[in-house]
């Protein structure tokens, strides 16, 4: 069964697709620009067991960027001990993914693996800098590795200056181990309540600039309360801290949203209002058909007709 974290990983990635190429950038030195395509794979996979039975696997996602040159990512979220068998899993994935989109031709099959890369939430001793795959064939050794980025590595000036803005959901787990002084102290629980309202004040300009969008930053928002709830639910004080401002930024944006939503059918009912005007003022004069009113006022028929019911000459 999917955490919390796999599910927000998941739905960040999915939902806010101009947040991914600042990642793509950074784990595998890329140079996208933001410009580009990106079409999302099936990410439920069959794997087959020594005993004959398959075995459904989930992938966090994996996804082609369409750039200069069309390339194949597959990116997982871990926030366990790092024990070996992870490597195992992420190859099971990309033999999988390669498989899944081979190609026969002439008896000749054409599979390609896609770049990976995995997000450790947690780092721990035994967290290594990358991983590697080593595949002996019998056409020769192919080698390559897998890299790996540490939520711990990138302090929040970081996240903004590159803009790895779908890391801030997580960005709690960087202070994990001060939680117990957290909830105790209330004065280092402020610093942290007041790192949080410096992420939403950024998270707000950017919006401002027209850097982030409304939808996203809301996104942002909405999983870091999420992750936070799940990851301090034993830390009464951190919760209440950190949480209550985090749920309060969520309730402006939702209310936000609703204004902007009714000024937007305000203006539309605005317009509509204009038509109908028009359409009477014609319909006065006398000089139009039913159809004539219509294509000028951009309304239907139908709207002229029931507008000339309701007129009296």
């Amino acid at each position: 069964m999917s955490n919390i974290y796999d599910v927000a990983f998941r739905t960040i990635l999915n939902d806010c697709q101009r947040l991914i190429l600042p990642m793509i950038n950074e784990s595998f030195g890329e140079s996208y620009t933001g410009d580009e395509e990106i079409r999302f794979s099936l990410n439920e996979h069959f794997i087959a067991q020594h005993d004959g039975a398959n075995k459904e696997r989930i992938t966090d996602t994996n996804f082609t960027v369409f750039g200069r040159i069309q390339k194949k990512y597959h990116i997982e979220c871990e926030s366990s001990l790092p024990d070996g068998k992870i490597m195992i899993r992420l190859f099971e994935y990309d033999a999988q993914i390669a498989l899944d989109e081979g190609t026969v031709t002439e008896e000749t099959l054409t599979v390609t693996f896609p770049n990976t890369a995995v997000l450790y939430l947690r780092s721990y001793k035994k967290t290594p800098d990358k991983m590697r795959y080593i595949l002996n064939t019998p056409g020769g050794t192919v080698e390559y590795d897998v890299p790996i980025m540490k939520i711990d590595a990138y302090p929040l000036d970081a996240l903004f200056e590159k803009g790895l803005l779908m890391l801030i959901p997580f960005y709690i787990f960087s202070h994990e181990s001060e939680f117990p002084v957290y909830d105790k102290d209330e004065r280092k629980l402020l610093g942290l309540v007041a790192e949080y309202q410096e992420i939403l004040d950024r998270l707000d300009l950017a919006e401002r600039q027209g850097t982030l969008r409304a939808f996203d930053k809301r996104t942002i928002i909405e999983l870091s309360q999420n992750v936070i709830r799940e990851i301090a639910r034993k830390y009464e004080n951190v919760q209440k801290g950190i949480g209550d401002i985090m749920r309060g930024a969520v309730i402006e944006t939702e209310a936000r949203r609703i204004l902007d939503q009714g000024i937007s059918q305000g203006m539309s009912q605005g317009i509509e209002e204009t038509r109908k005007k028009t359409a009477l003022r014609m319909l006065r004069v006398g000089k139009l058909t039913i159809e004539e009113i219509a294509e000028c006022s951009e309304l239907s028929v139908s709207e002229v007709e029931q507008l000339a019911g309701l007129q009296t000459f």
